[in-house]
């Protein structure tokens, strides 16, 4: 599966952990940034490199991962791009939630709040659990996209 990662001064370490682990575990990872320790950068940027680069990809199957402080942050700006389904996810049970029901595209994760195996289980959940397809999920993934 193709990922697309980024991650501000907070989230900057376990970027590179993750994206150790999910390149060992056959994954491509195309890195958005940043690209060093900088206590200055901020998260938009790269949320906002992240999704566009999801949003023109020919690969419908990629997806985004994107890492702060709380993760809140990174959130809220992914989910500011329409067809963007960023969902934050503390543990197993919202990650399979989130794309189960939600087919979540971007995943968040805080790296004050969680730890590094915690979130590389999050991560193998959420990747590996299908989105559901179920009629109602469908109509409400429409709905969202409606909204503006």
């Amino acid at each position: 599966m193709k990922i697309y990662i980024g991650a501000d001064h907070n989230g900057f370490e376990f970027k590179r952990l993750i994206t150790e682990r999910l390149k060992a575990a056959g994954h491509e990872v195309i890195d958005e940034g940043g690209v060093s320790v900088n206590p200055e950068d901020d998260f938009p940027q790269f949320a906002g490199k992240v999704v566009t680069r999801l949003l023109n990809d020919e690969d419908k199957e990629a997806k985004g991962i994107l890492i702060c402080g709380s993760g809140q942050g990174m959130c809220m700006a992914a989910n500011r791009f329409k067809g963007i389904r960023a969902s934050l996810c503390w543990n197993l049970d919202e990650a399979r939630s989130a794309r189960n029901d939600d087919n979540s595209n971007v995943l968040c994760l805080s790296s004050k709040y969680t730890s590094f195996d915690d979130a590389s289980a999050i991560i193998t959940t959420w990747i590996n659990t299908p989105f559901a397809a179920a009629p109602r999920f469908i109509r409400r993934l429409k709905e969202l996209d409606e909204l503006g």
